[in-house]
């Protein structure tokens, strides 16, 4: 599908008429809380807010962006968000504290996170039991990225407290740690992986843009970004939750039909770090770890149970209702709505 057309397709969606179906909206003012919105990981989000996805579908969404996927989480529990884009695990551990939290569509299908260590600081870094007692940079303490880096560390033998974790967010900032020699080691996503590859300030030691490869790191479907919610939101507002998920079910399909040309054309200019090439480039590393159509897989819940019952001891005794944690209902409505996107 040549560009002109797919960028026309989301103009013209921006164009159509949102009265009469913000009628049938129990809330047509949203805001979405994210960590990192200029990720990859939560491109569909992106897409669907530059197309007019959203207000296609009567919604008037604002979306707020933070350093990582707790603080974005924290957000909604302090009531100045609705609804989250961040990572498919939080729902869990949100249950285990009695905040009942459910995904309603996926974004990721894979994590789309690499953990890589700084070859000016640890120029002879063999393995991962090397890091030990070395600095390791994340979006921020507590995200998906702080989760994936102690999973790897527990495989090789290590404990959380045996690193010390950094927050340096997703953007610039994580770039110049690591050029800085501020931290060893790093578990980021693109574009800022693909930067620091492409100026030799990274060894990459685990790649879950991969999906064989995040995969074989957590023995099973990791669903990683997604759009998740408290469980009286959806309750309370159903046809709201269809809205976001219609909206994001056709950023999802653009995506898989796009070229890096065409994505670049949609974003925002700061989304680039000041080189439209490496953008690009991290575009189509992470591509195939994307959703294709909004559903979680059907072992993915328990995969990311085992995840997290892996370093967090008091996870490992708890019982959860892993068909509590998200839902595919509003999925299948939306790709029966736009089967082609």
């Amino acid at each position: 599908m040549q560009r002109r057309h797919l960028i026309a397709g989301g103009l013209a969606a921006a164009a159509m008429p949102t009265f009469a179906l913000a009628q049938g909206l129990e809330k047509p003012k949203v805001t979405i809380a994210v960590g990192g919105k200029n990720l990859f990981y939560y491109l569909p989000l992106t897409i669907a807010e530059q197309l007019g996805y959203f207000k296609a579908e009567g919604l008037d969404v604002n979306i707020v962006d933070f350093a990582g996927g707790s603080r974005a989480l924290q957000a909604v529990v302090g009531g100045s968000a609705d609804v989250v884009s961040g990572a498919f695990e939080h729902t869990i551990s949100m249950h285990q504290k009695g905040q009942p939290m459910r995904a309603f569509v996926l974004q990721g299908a894979a994590p789309q996170i690499v953990l890589g260590v700084n070859p000016k600081t640890l120029p002879n870094f063999k393995t991962v039991a090397d890091l030990k007692g070395k600095k390791i940079g994340v979006t921020a303490p507590g995200s998906s990225t702080n989760v994936m880096a102690n999973f790897v560390l527990a495989k090789a033998g290590l404990k959380p407290s045996d690193v010390s974790i950094v927050g340096v967010g997703a953007g610039n900032g994580a770039v110049a740690a690591m050029r800085a020699g501020q931290i060893d080691a790093i578990a980021n996503l693109d574009p800022v992986i693909t930067l620091l590859q492409r100026s030799g300030d990274l060894r990459i030691v685990t790649d879950t843009r991969k999906l064989a490869e995040a995969e074989q790191v957590f023995g099973g479907p990791m669903p990683a970004g997604c759009l998740y919610a408290p469980q009286s939101f959806l309750d309370k507002n159903p046809h709201t939750a269809q809205a976001l998920v219609n909206a994001m079910v056709r950023a999802n399909k653009w995506i898989q039909q796009a070229g890096g040309g065409d994505v670049i054309k949609v974003v925002p200019e700061s989304y680039l770090l000041g080189d439209r090439a490496v953008y690009i480039d991290g575009f189509l590393a992470s591509k195939q770890a994307m959703s294709a159509d909004g559903s979680f897989p059907a072992k993915g819940g328990q995969t990311a149970f085992n995840a997290l019952a892996s370093i967090d001891p008091k996870m490992a005794g708890t019982k959860v209702d892993l068909n509590a944690i998200y839902t595919n209902d509003f999925v299948k409505q939306a790709n029966a709505k736009y089967p082609k996107g």
